[in-house]
């Protein structure tokens, strides 16, 4: 397998349309034709993490984080991310990272946090935006149930829990060829009336070519009439956060406790306590301070994530309590959700979980 097959891969799970646009993600090191003999997976790339994947035989690295987030114009070694990159490159390894990929993802980063607080019932907290496109199409009755099979197959009209979805309406077509058509019904220069279907169906917006091959692959014309919008509607499963219930509501005292155990830290900074119980958990992994007022405009009683600001402390307002857990904490499961997916994705390649602890902040 290449690189670029592991990329399409990935890809197909964690597409890049669900990055943000400030993130940089993908392929940041190597080249995609080299052949893979090993992935090392990880929270981070550092310098320890390189040297893990030569003594495991690995010539790929996947990366929750980028080990480069803005550009570089210089490679010295003169910082941790020069000396990464120079070492990775020295060595042929490849380094991938995901980071927003998988924030947004409906089973990413999130998701998992909300497994390992056992929350249920979750949902998006921060619904991405322009996520979604929509198809109109025109086709001849003939073809319509073959046509919607291809773009069906291509991904369109599954939306949240249901899927084949489209909307029909019965129309007449009217066309004339020209001297230099080709036309599947009617001839050259002739006026033709025909009774058509026009489809239309929603779909992700990552799947744009693919929905499109499918639909001028199963086209009978010559010409395929079609409309591609950008719809202002959000996808419900695709965004930042994830709020959800614990099975029985806890005091506070008793939640903070909860969840010191369930991420295995002994440290959580928190806002003023409320009189509230704890049922309704919003949560975000890593820097989640801007999704405060969405927590509490979806009325949870808690938010848990990470890196909270002195004054963004105050903005609980004694609506609900704001934990901060850390960054790490808050995102030490995503490394093992890569690894768990791509091996049973591809069970007979050689992914390997790094075993080194990645965080860099230590407590006293």
């Amino acid at each position: 397998m290449t690189v670029k097959e592991l990329l399409d891969i990935l890809e197909e799970w964690a597409p890049q349309a669900y990055a943000e646009d400030f993130d940089n993600v993908g392929l940041l090191v190597g080249n995609p034709d080299n052949y893979c003999s090993g992935a090392l997976i990880t929270l981070d790339s550092t310098e320890e993490v390189v040297e893990e994947a030569i003594a495991k035989k690995c010539n790929v690295i996947i990366s929750f984080h980028p080990i480069v987030f803005s550009g570089l114009k210089k490679i010295t070694g003169s910082s941790y991310v020069e000396r990464v990159v120079q070492k990775a490159i020295e060595n042929q390894i490849a380094i991938i990272a995901l980071h927003t990929r998988l924030d947004n993802h409906p089973n990413g980063v999130s998701e998992v946090l909300c497994k390992q607080l056992k929350l249920s019932k979750t949902e998006v907290l921060v619904p991405k935006k322009a996520t979604l496109k929509k198809l109109v199409a025109y086709v001849p009755e003939s073809h319509i149930a073959s046509i919607l099979e291809a773009l069906h197959k291509a991904g369109a009209g599954s939306l949240e829990n249901y899927k084949d979805c489209s909307f029909l309406l019965e129309g007449t077509g009217k066309f004339t060829g020209t001297a230099q058509s080709n036309p599947h019904i009617g001839k050259q220069m002739e006026k033709v009336t025909v009774s058509e279907i026009q489809i239309n169906v929603v779909f992700e917006a990552h799947l744009f070519h693919r929905v499109q091959k499918a639909l001028l692959d199963a086209h009978p014309y010559e010409t395929v009439a079609y409309e591609m919008y950008q719809l202002l509607n959000s996808f419900s499963q695709v965004g930042m956060g994830r709020i959800g219930e614990l099975e029985k509501e806890m005091d506070q005292l008793t939640f903070l406790n909860w969840v010191k155990k369930q991420l295995n830290t002994e440290l959580i900074r928190h806002s003023p306590l409320t009189n509230k119980n704890i049922k309704k958990v919003a949560v975000l992994g890593g820097s989640g301070s801007f999704a405060i007022e969405d927590a509490k405009r979806k009325g949870a009683d808690a938010y848990i994530t990470a890196d909270l600001k002195y004054h963004q402390f105050y903005q609980g307002e004694k609506q609900l309590v704001l934990l901060d857990v850390g960054h790490y904490e808050s995102e030490q499961f995503t490394k093992n959700l890569i690894f768990d997916y791509l091996k049973e994705k591809l069970p007979n390649f050689a992914f390997v979980l790094s075993n080194i602890k990645t965080n860099p902040v230590n407590y006293f």
